[in-house]
């Protein structure tokens, strides 16, 4: 598979690590041409089963994706749709498709991400951001619309509904430290240690079975929008899903028979060995 062609972005394979660095005029605005890329992408990634990970950076010291092309919110329709005419935007189906993507994917935040661009961080999987120079804002209640990228929805989700209303409603920007507080991110860090903490977090999910990768996105996933009993079954579902395509249950067939659980050592180092481990086959 190979990842070449794109107007908005260059894509660097590694170790089926996939970095994404986005790099569009002078502010990585979220237009069209974008939006064709990453649906692209999404289309790539969805057949790839070697790619595990997918990093999305920027080569913008100053801005990871800009907010979406006002050039094209412009054309919005004037009038009131009703619930049974309307339909999902370009903005939201692909990154609803870059959220159900089977690889783990991650959003590095060396700088501001507001409107559409932090709706696309929020729809990757995990997000880390660099003290000092990551600032997100959803600006669009003040131009008298709502996030429409996912924004309202998914903030939701990450920070409860007391919060994501603060967020939406303030149309203020939010640093680093905040959005960690807020759980918009799942860590604020120094701009010097950022690279090495989201490099090692890639190569270490990078070693694991992508059926185990992608089943256990959807478990959790889907676990968000169910009560608890349906939520259970579909950890089940995935968990059958991804016994049948990995080593699972030789590995577990290994450690049964030379007794590694009941070893102390073992237990105090399961750091290391979820790593070894993954030399069985």
């Amino acid at each position: 598979m190979t990842y070449e062609g794109y107007k908005t972005f260059n894509a660097k394979l590694e170790d089926s690590i996939l970095t994404i660095t986005f790099n569009f005029g002078s502010v990585n605005l979220q237009g069209l041409e974008m939006i064709s890329d990453l649906n692209s992408l999404a289309m790539r990634l969805e057949r790839d089963h070697e790619v595990k990970v997918v990093i999305f950076q920027s080569a913008n010291p100053e801005i990871w994706v800009c907010h979406y092309d006002t050039n094209l919110l412009k054309d919005l329709s004037t009038k009131a749709v009703s619930r049974s005419e309307v339909e999902l935007l370009d903005l939201q189906k692909v990154l609803d498709r870059i959220s159900k993507l089977p690889q783990a994917t991650i959003a590095k935040l060396e700088g501001f991400a507001r409107g559409g661009g932090h709706e696309f961080a929020l729809a990757c999987d995990m997000r880390f951001a660099a003290r000092g120079k990551y600032k997100f804002m959803q600006m669009e209640v003040a131009m008298g619309i709502l996030p429409c990228g996912g924004g309202a929805s998914r903030m939701a989700r990450q920070t409860g509904l007391g919060r994501a209303l603060e967020i939406i409603l303030s149309a203020r920007d939010f640093g680093a430290d905040e959005a960690e507080a807020y759980g918009t991110i799942n860590k604020a860090l120094e701009p010097d240690e950022i690279d090495d903490y989201v490099k090692n977090l890639a190569q270490r999910i990078a070693r694991f079975p992508a059926e185990s990768i992608n089943a256990c996105k959807r478990a959790v996933y889907e676990s968000i929008d169910q009560p608890i009993e349906e939520a259970l079954k579909a950890e089940a579902y995935w968990l059958y899903q991804s016994t049948s395509k990995t080593a699972a249950i030789k590995r577990f067939t290994i450690a049964d028979e030379q007794g590694l659980q009941h070893d102390i050592d073992n237990q105090r180092n399961w750091d290391d060995l979820v790593m070894k481990v993954q030399d069985i086959n």
